[in-house]
């Protein structure tokens, strides 16, 4: 089973156009339908609780100014995707916040593909956002660097064509494996992209301090369950300085990016642990860092 209906996020940051570019090669790759979304950033909430007067004309024409960029920030979405071979696609403009917004659209889609947050300082939009997609829409969502080029992630030719037996995203895959449930969630639902994958790595650290989830021979029951998809992968077992007095586990976020470095990954999957509604606090530490980092796509799941 692949994916079949894909969400990307568009608006007018610099790496929109390649976050498009890889939802153009994944429809090609799965025959998949893709819905672009832009947002005006105006919450639904201040609609439903009758907090605006909807006859306000400086309220109006501010919603037309906000909605227009959005139309703007469509407006090479379609031309993209019919240059590249891509037919069943669909635009939408919504009056809501980032996160919220495409949360609610992904709860009927198999994957979000979203940008990473812009570095502090550049740009305008919420850096929390792609983690409120991944806890609110029960979607798998695959978070695009900013870093990233509009060429980079598809095999294009001079006509600006892209073959649908192109390299998929993900031809070297790290699976950051913690025995959690996260990481399994994570691993499912990258499995339509790890069946086309060249090499994958099962990535392991600190596998001493949890010797009952990772059993005898960590890794072990991971590559068995992929074997029965027909996917292989080998297991790279690595451990974080210990630090302090108390030896506690160093940063294993840093340690998951050196090794995907190391190995030359061109795709990092990862289970995302939430353990708070707050923004400040929504994901666990070797997600932010992750997040925070990043210089290949990452494949979260919650």
């Amino acid at each position: 089973m692949g994916y079949k209906t894909i969400l990307v996020h568009v608006d007018e940051a610099p790496h929109s156009a390649a976050r498009v570019l890889m939802a153009a090669e994944l429809a090609l790759q799965h025959g998949a339908h893709v819905i672009g979304v832009a947002l005006t950033g105006v919450s639904r909430y201040l609609y439903q609780n009758e907090m605006v007067d909807d006859d306000d004309p400086n309220l109006a024409l501010h919603l037309e100014v906000l909605r227009e960029r959005a139309r703007r920030a469509l407006a090479d979405f379609a031309p993209q995707l019919r240059a590249l071979g891509v037919h069943s696609f669909e635009e939408r403009v919504l009056d809501d916040e980032a996160g919220a917004g495409l949360a609610l659209v992904a709860r009927h889609a198999d994957l979000a593909i979203v940008g990473q947050a812009l570095p502090e300082g550049r740009g305008t939009g919420p850096g929390t956002f792609p983690a409120e997609v991944l806890t609110e829409s029960g979607c798998p969502v695959l978070v695009v660097p900013h870093t990233a080029r509009p060429r980079g992630s598809i095999s294009v030719t001079t006509s600006g064509i892209a073959s649908p037996g192109a390299p998929a995203p993900g031809r070297h895959v790290l699976i950051a494996w913690n025995a959690s449930k996260e990481s399994a969630r994570a691993t499912r639902e990258a499995l339509p992209l790890l069946a086309r994958a060249e090499k994958i790595t099962l990535a392991i650290v600190d596998a001493d301090l949890r010797p009952a989830a990772f059993g005898d021979t960590p890794g072990a029951d991971v590559l068995a369950w992929l074997g029965r998809h027909g996917i292989t992968a080998e297991v790279a077992m690595r451990q974080t300085a210990r630090q302090g007095l108390l030896k506690r586990p160093g940063d294993v976020g840093e340690t998951l990016l050196m090794l995907a470095g190391e190995v030359g990954c061109d795709l990092v999957v990862l289970g995302a642990y939430g353990h708070s509604r707050f923004r400040e606090t929504l994901l666990g530490g070797v997600t932010r860092t992750v997040l925070e980092a990043m210089n290949v796509p990452v494949l979260m799941a919650h």
